[in-house]
């Protein structure tokens, strides 16, 4: 669900918003009715400006030094396929400010591609995310109310908090994937998974502790009196 920031929550930064050729630079703002960018380019008689709600937004990922936003709008430029926007801070430090301003704010549209620090740890244990080519080697980290896979690999971190995950699985003690509605490149719309190789047993209890948080038991429905 998405939820109103409230009136005196605002983050700028100066950013390089890439183009399909070139970039412009400007001021990127995270604020009460979403997200914004305005080109600062005196020498232009029409500068880019744009202008999202949250409900506008397909998917906003948000990495340290870099915010990706996927519109719903069409790109002409792109045979008629979603508008992605793509942009990279210049001043104002990195984007976590962003993270923590909306994760308890905006809905699984968003994408933490950095590693939270959960104040409670229920395990952790180290592993190796299997890509196509190959993986990155990281620590993945249980905590009350999401999963964070931690790896100095760039944009391989992820925060996932538990309503970013639609499911769980394992194979055996040594191998975890976790399927998130991170939107998958290779399928349009889909479902992401990501398949880690454990370097540690992560145990029967352990496992059955995470898929248990994940799909808590539903209230049985009151039965109205006669």
């Amino acid at each position: 669900m998405l939820l109103a920031l409230p009136l005196s929550a605002e983050l700028t930064w100066r950013v390089r918003h890439d183009h399909l050729w070139k970039s412009c630079t400007g001021e990127l703002r995270i604020h009460e009715r979403g997200v914004s960018f305005r080109e600062i380019n005196p020498k232009k008689k029409r500068p880019h400006a744009f202008e999202w709600s949250y409900t506008a937004i397909q998917q906003l990922r948000i990495a340290p030094a870099e915010i990706r936003l996927l519109a719903y709008e069409d790109s002409r430029w792109k045979l008629g396929t979603d508008g992605t926007f793509t942009f990279r801070a210049l001043t104002g430090g990195p984007f976590e400010e962003a993270y923590a301003l909306l994760k308890d704010r905006l809905d699984q549209r968003l994408v933490a591609q950095l590693a939270d620090a959960p104040s409670d740890v229920l395990w952790e244990l180290p592993v190796k995310h299997l890509t196509r080519f190959g993986g990155s080697h990281g620590i993945l980290i249980a905590a009350p109310d999401r999963l964070v896979y931690r790896t100095d690999r760039s944009g391989e971190s992820r925060t996932w908090r538990f309503q970013d995950i639609d499911n769980v699985s394992t194979s055996g003690p040594f191998q975890l994937t976790v399927t998130t509605f991170e939107r998958a490149k290779s399928h349009y719309g889909s479902r992401k998974g990501f398949n880690f190789q454990l370097k540690e047993q992560l145990s029967e209890a352990r496992y059955n502790g995470l898929w248990r948080r994940l799909h808590p038991p539903s209230l049985p429905a009151l039965t109205p009196r006669p």
